[in-house]
């Protein structure tokens, strides 16, 4: 099995073109955000601890995290972004283990896992990625995407703010991802098929 990582910073397409390339027999997406919400959960592992860290402020009235509350006060904040990376990454990176341990019992091909910052957290070991590509666009062409997408304007401009210093690590591909998603997913296939010997 192929464990690809997708990174890259907001609005470059990486949501889109994992699912697009998931749709191919054996391909398999998954998406490091998801799990990270997963351990917000009251349940979760990180619950206790964002609280304990930030406050009943991030609270919904239903008593679980707010993440649009909890972006808004760690996008515009770097120190208090460490925090929260710190809490929710090593439990992402053991869950990224676990479903790589998974997907190959299944008999998964490719697995797609898609983060902004797999190749820049510290919890994150590259190891656990045969071909880490990285999509690059410009800031322009990120902020229309994400507008788009119905981001209120100044979520966008947090978003792109946070990420403006994020370059793609020395050991990644990267990919150009200012035309399309289908071209950009179809460039990402073929370095994939190149990593499994032409097929895929």
């Amino acid at each position: 099995m192929l464990v690809v990582g997708i990174a890259g910073p907001a609005g470059s397409g990486k949501s889109t073109v994992c699912r697009l390339l998931s749709r191919r027999p054996g391909f398999v997406h998954l998406d490091c955000d998801r799990l990270a919400w997963e351990t917000y959960e009251p349940n979760g592992p990180a619950y206790g601890a964002l609280i304990a860290t930030f406050g009943r402020g991030i609270l919904t009235q239903g008593g679980g995290i707010d993440r649009a509350k909890l972006g808004k006060l760690v996008l515009t904040d770097p120190e208090k972004r460490r925090r929260l990376e710190a809490i929710v990454h090593p439990l992402v990176a053991e869950r990224i283990r676990s479903e790589i341990v998974g997907a190959r019992e299944r008999g998964t091909r490719v697995l797609l896992v898609e983060g902004a910052l797999l190749f820049h957290s510290p919890h994150v070991p590259r190891e656990l990625f045969h071909l880490p590509i990285w999509l690059e666009a410009p800031e322009e062409v990120r902020r229309a995407r994400l507008r788009a997408a119905g981001l209120p304007e100044e979520v966008t401009e947090d978003r792109l703010a946070a990420q403006r210093e994020l370059r793609p690590p020395p050991w990644v591909t990267v990919v150009d991802a200012t035309p399309p998603p289908e071209e950009v997913a179809r460039r990402v296939l073929s370095l994939i098929q190149g990593a499994r010997g032409g097929s895929g």
